[in-house]
């Protein structure tokens, strides 16, 4: 991609944000390598998605600063969010179910890499199903049209939302193995997972919220056991 590995693609520093009264995030601070992947681990209600709809622009923070590429963003419509290369695959996938594959895909096209030929070679599933309406795949085939229509924007930027949600383990071995496939070709990316295990193997730092404060963030390495079973509850 042309970046110097060294670079910072996201920089959170002393994000607050709100619905309404209900204070969610409180000083939020974490950094993204650019070419790396982060992932932002917590349990429910910690603020994981609070946190991706602060970046992508959907709630407005009230304090702190968020940077893409060193750029501040954090006072930005979400659509000038996007069109700075902030892609998002949204929890729950959310395609268009009334527009054919083909359609949902071509909604989302900028200038770059990502094409349609490009996403069909990378998901060949989808190309068999370019005509059909995107209600009508499996739950799998949607969340590929998630990552694709995402990748269609050409972002600078992923953010990837609970992407191995309600999925068979077939198919989170599979969404696991196109995470790894895009950090190889030097996709930077936030990865929002409740499956720790997969957050871990393709992860190369970690952030984890508890209550909406980060309660660690480094290296995947450094993550140890007991920090996984007092913030995220599992073993």
């Amino acid at each position: 991609m042309g970046i110097e590995a060294s670079a910072t693609a996201l920089s959170l520093s002393g994000v607050d944000s709100l619905y309404g009264d209900s204070h969610v995030l409180h000083g939020v601070s974490f950094e993204l390598r650019a070419e790396k992947v982060l992932a932002l681990l917590g349990r429910n209600g910690a603020g994981k998605t609070t946190c991706m709809s602060t970046i992508i622009g959907w709630l407005r923070p009230r304090g702190g600063e968020i940077r893409l590429f060193g750029e501040p963003i954090a006072r930005l419509s979400p659509e000038a969010i996007a069109r700075k290369g902030v892609g998002l695959v949204p929890q729950g996938r959310r395609v268009f179910p009334k527009l054919t594959v083909r359609e949902n895909l071509a909604v989302a096209r900028q200038k770059g890499k990502w094409n349609l030929d490009s996403v069909f070679q990378l998901f060949p599933r989808l190309r068999e199903r370019a005509e059909q309406y995107a209600g009508s795949l499996s739950g799998g085939e949607q969340q590929m049209l998630a990552i694709a229509r995402a990748l269609m924007g050409n972002p600078r930027l992923l953010l990837m939302d609970e992407p191995s949600e309600g999925l068979a383990p077939i198919i989170v071995a599979e969404v696991g193995r196109t995470i790894a496939r895009l950090k190889a070709e030097g996709q930077s990316i936030v990865l929002v997972e409740q499956n720790v295990k997969l957050a871990l193997e393709l992860a190369d730092e970690v952030a984890i919220l508890n209550t909406g404060r980060i309660v660690f963030s480094g290296a995947s390495s450094a993550v140890e056991q007991s920090l996984i079973t007092q913030h995220l509850g599992v073993f």
